[in-house]
């Protein structure tokens, strides 16, 4: 095993929880120090988009069928960003305020931005090629530069590229040591929003799997560092296209036309930076290549009816208190939401699995589950985990049953002691196959790894959403407790997120205001 790898463990169990520990963070809220959740680009063009309330979107029950594709224009531009990236709602008491974004993020700080890359579009302020940042506050975007290139005449008309980044210190300014990790789940987060936004116009979403981080910032130009106060390192990039391309694209023509200075100054978000040399090195380390995996076919979600998809994706909220009484699920509404998530997100075989502690599930017996995601690693699940799991198994496929017991006790104790992980109708811990993945693929599948669970979360978001149900992510959970929980040892899997579902309690004192209250809808 390398060094980089070794690195990579070492971060990992540093930043555990354990009863007798928590990870190192300040242990405290600096407010002196707090970070703008708003990244803007000073002496950028700007163009305002439209808002797309208006516009009609499909119902949910229909986001994965073939629905027809939208032509790329500055309304569809906007509807893709707003319902992503941009902003749900404002929630107000008292004289505090703030955002909610369509696109979940760890204690609502939000260190994902995006860029974007662009084809001559009408109405657009540039000629050729145009790369652009999305700035969610305003709902407008930053025109960085317009280059000539040929670029997008290798892909179908109507492609566009989209990438995500990430401000490491928006989430370390609050969680310290373990902020890494939510740093990336909040990348899995955007990532699925920009996914299901997608599906909405009828377009294709294809992460490009052989490019290295250090390509997408110089793409983003986030490589030019007097431009920046606070770091920010490129993540992602995907191809948003009618059709389905290749996930092994080549930008290198694309990366030889751009300029040595993109315009604009990013804003100063923190006047001020606690150091942690932890997180310098685990960012050092995982900025690298990523390695092409595997390709499968996706599979669609056959759904009963539901609300209009912009209302799902509007009304998705992390909520802080479950209401126990109202939170059982009937069976039929269980599987609807297990159903979307059973099966990979994209088309790369699954490496996480659900354990699932079920407390008021309707023709469920209260215990401990795990939902297979691919069988391919039962047997090895099988053979790592307690020997007398009884691996019975239930109406659902690839659900088992592992103890018949009452976990609501196990659940709190495991979320450190939150009672939403036992509160609701079922809670769960993402399962996933880690130190081989590492090995096999390198130190950037640390990362990915994260960013599936983080989809899977969003996801999870907004089927419970659409069946008039609450759900949170959990990160702060016991690791290894988790782990001795299952029986297992040593590092080929572990638990990377956990999740809550169940139907929230709702604070009167808390308003809740439109995302662009300024701006006629």
């Amino acid at each position: 095993m390398n060094k980089n790898i070794n690195t990579i463990l070492h971060y990992h169990n540093t930043t555990k929880h354990s009863p007798s520990r928590y990870a190192r963070s300040l242990g405290y809220m600096d407010w002196a120090t707090q970070p703008n959740p708003f990244r803007e680009y000073k002496g950028s063009q700007k163009l305002l988009l439209p808002l797309a309330l208006n516009y009609p979107t499909p119902p949910y029950m229909l986001l994965d069928t073939d629905l027809p594709d939208a032509p790329l224009c500055k309304e569809s531009l906007s509807q893709l960003l707003q319902f992503s990236m941009g902003i749900a709602a404002y929630k107000t008491t008292g004289s505090d305020q703030w955002a909610v974004r369509c696109n979940a993020s760890s204690g609502n700080l939000h260190p994902t931005e995006s860029y974007i890359v662009l084809p001559p579009v009408q109405d657009l302020p540039h000629s050729h090629v145009g790369i652009y940042h999305y700035a969610p506050k305003n709902h407008e975007l930053e025109l960085l530069c317009d280059i000539q290139s040929d670029f997008f005449q290798t892909l179908p008309k109507g492609s566009m590229l989209l990438g995500l980044s990430s401000i490491a210190w928006r989430e370390v300014w609050k969680y310290g040591e373990r902020a890494f990790r939510y740093v990336h789940l909040d990348a899995g987060h955007a990532l699925q929003s920009v996914v299901v936004a997608a599906k909405l116009l009828g377009w294709k979403a294809t992460r490009i799997t052989n490019l290295h981080d250090m390509q997408l910032d110089t793409l983003f130009g986030l490589d030019q560092t007097e431009r920046f106060c606070e770091k920010e390192h490129a993540d992602m990039l995907l191809v948003l296209s009618p059709h389905k391309v290749s996930s092994t694209l080549d930008i290198t023509p694309l990366l030889a036309t751009l300029p040595q200075h993109f315009a604009g100054y990013a804003n100063q978000l923190s006047p001020q930076m606690h150091p942690w040399e932890l997180i310098d090195t685990i960012i050092e380390t995982t900025h690298a290549q990523e390695r092409p995996k595997p390709q499968i076919t996706t599979h669609r979600v056959v759904r009963t009816p539901t609300k209009e998809s912009k209302e799902v994706i509007m009304k998705r909220r992390s909520v802080h208190v479950m209401d126990s009484s109202l939170s059982t699920l009937t069976q039929e509404q269980f599987h609807t939401i297990l159903l979307s998530v059973a099966k990979p997100l994209d088309e790369h075989p699954a490496v996480t699995h659900l354990t699932l502690f079920l407390h008021r599930v309707e023709g469920y017996e209260k215990g401990l589950y795990l939902l297979v995601r691919n069988n391919d690693h039962l047997k090895e699940l099988q053979q790592l985990m307690y020997n007398d799991f009884l691996w019975q198994k239930t109406p659902f496929e690839n659900l088992y049953l592992l103890q018949k017991e009452d976990y609501r006790f196990a659940s709190k104790a495991i979320s450190c002691s939150q009672a939403i992980a036992s509160d609701g109708a079922f809670s769960l811990g993402m399962l996933t196959r880690f130190s081989q993945e590492l090995e096999l693929y390198g130190e950037h599948r640390y990362k990915e790894l994260y960013w599936e669970c983080g989809a899977i979360g969003q996801q999870l978001y907004l089927e419970a959403t659409s069946l008039g149900c609450s759900g949170t992510g959990i990160g702060c959970f016991l690791d290894d407790t988790m782990h001795s929980l299952l029986g297992l040892k040593g590092n080929q899997y572990q638990t990377l997120y956990h999740f809550t579902v169940g139907r929230g309690f709702v604070d009167s004192r808390i308003m809740t205001l439109p995302p662009y209250p300024k701006r006629e809808h």
